[in-house]
């Protein structure tokens, strides 16, 4: 079968620049390294994709490449004779794949910087994720709440270690992983994998611990109490650090994350760091003006009603909204008037209102307006 032409593996035209040939490669090695990857052709074309860079990106082999094409490698190109990709500096490709994969192993031959983090050291544990439903009023006032979880500790038998009499591992010498030599047509690779005789660690013990049989953790059933601040709203997320799962090897502990859901309340509906709240009242009080009593968060308070008060009209209550969890200032509350308009009435009350009629309410400037445009 005939192989693809580089440029189209890469994805870049003829006349790509040496940085638009390395970003295509670091954007392709990303999505199908067999490690990272879960497509089933992977393996297969991250081997395309790393046999085009190796060409186009050094000059001498991309100049034998467009002029001979895949000739130019096979002995076929009228002496160019070129000996395949066994001398091939994997320099740069490794500084490729450091920034993507942060220097992990699997990427043999390449050169390792002293930067990378044993295998074997310590490692922070696992973050842990909760989700809690609050009534609003505890995301308005704040609360405290115990939490029920079940999270990974270090064994107090063995102290996390997992085993007595620690010795460094035979297999791996220590380094908590082992190497395999793979040949290819680019030269000899490396590829590093956990020690299966040690899991990682760099050590065996002569007894293992039967408490945590062997992994130096056990699940333990944990209350935590969870100090809930004023403001929290739905999808935020508030940190308690260390309650998480235990290190590895003496790492830290990692952290529990609460995640809240506030329930929707009856009457209050929020707008960020405000609170609004229908008020329904009669025609008589808005047009006459009144004092209400209306609810808030934080107790009921008298609120005037201006005379000629309009329906969807919003009156502001200065710092009766929400708290900011960040700044801790309050937001306001604002209260919409809504006028409800009788659907039945007794004989007495229309009586008024046949009267109220022949008024000149229709005056207003808003009847003017309508009037005038009626009568053009």
């Amino acid at each position: 079968m005939d192989k693809k032409d580089y440029y189209e593996v890469l994805g870049v035209s003829k006349n790509a620049t040496d940085s638009e040939i390395k970003s295509a490669f670091r954007k392709l090695a990303k999505k199908y390294h067999p490690d990272v990857s879960k497509e089933k052709d992977a393996a297969e074309k991250f081997k395309e994709c790393q046999e085009a860079y190796a060409v186009l990106s050094d000059p001498q082999k991309r100049k034998q490449y467009d002029q001979f094409g895949h000739a130019a490698f096979s002995g076929g190109a009228g002496g160019a004779g070129f000996e395949g990709f066994s001398n091939f500096d994997f320099g740069d490709m490794s500084d490729i794949f450091d920034d993507l994969f942060g220097g992990f192993g699997g990427f043999g031959g390449f050169h390792q910087s002293g930067s990378r983090r044993s295998a074997n050291g310590p490692r922070k544990g696992n973050d842990v994720l909760y989700r809690m439903t609050i009534d609003f009023e505890d995301a308005v006032n704040g609360c405290k709440k115990d939490i029920n979880l079940d999270v990974t500790v270090s064994c107090p038998e063995c102290d996390g270690k997992g085993g007595f009499n620690s010795t460094t591992c035979s297999e791996c010498r220590g380094s908590g992983t082992v190497t395999q030599e793979q040949r290819t047509m680019f030269g000899a690779f490396l590829t590093k994998t956990t020690c299966p005789h040690c899991k990682g660690t760099g050590t065996t013990f002569e007894k293992k611990c039967t408490k945590c049989k062997g992994k130096g953790t056990i699940k333990e059933n944990k209350t935590i109490t969870i100090n809930i601040p004023a403001g929290i709203d739905t999808e935020n997320r508030l940190r308690v650090a260390g309650k998480g799962e235990a290190g590895v090897n003496g790492g830290s502990n990692g952290d529990l994350y609460v995640e809240f859901t506030v329930r929707e309340h009856e009457f209050y509906k929020r707008v960020d760091d405000d609170i609004y709240v229908d008020l329904p009242i009669t025609i008589t009080d808005a047009v006459l003006g009144c004092k209400k009593e209306v609810p808030t968060p934080y107790g009921a308070i008298k609120l005037t009603i201006p005379a000629g008060t309009q329906s969807e009209d919003k009156l502001r209550i200065r710092g009766k909204g929400m708290t900011n969890v960040s700044s801790k200032r309050k937001g306001d509350m604002y209260v919409v008037v809504n006028v409800v308009i009788p659907a039945k009435i007794t004989r007495d009350q229309k009586k008024l209102f046949d009267e109220l009629s022949k008024t000149t309410l229709d005056s207003s400037v808003e009847f003017k307006k309508y009037n005038k445009f009626l009568n053009k």
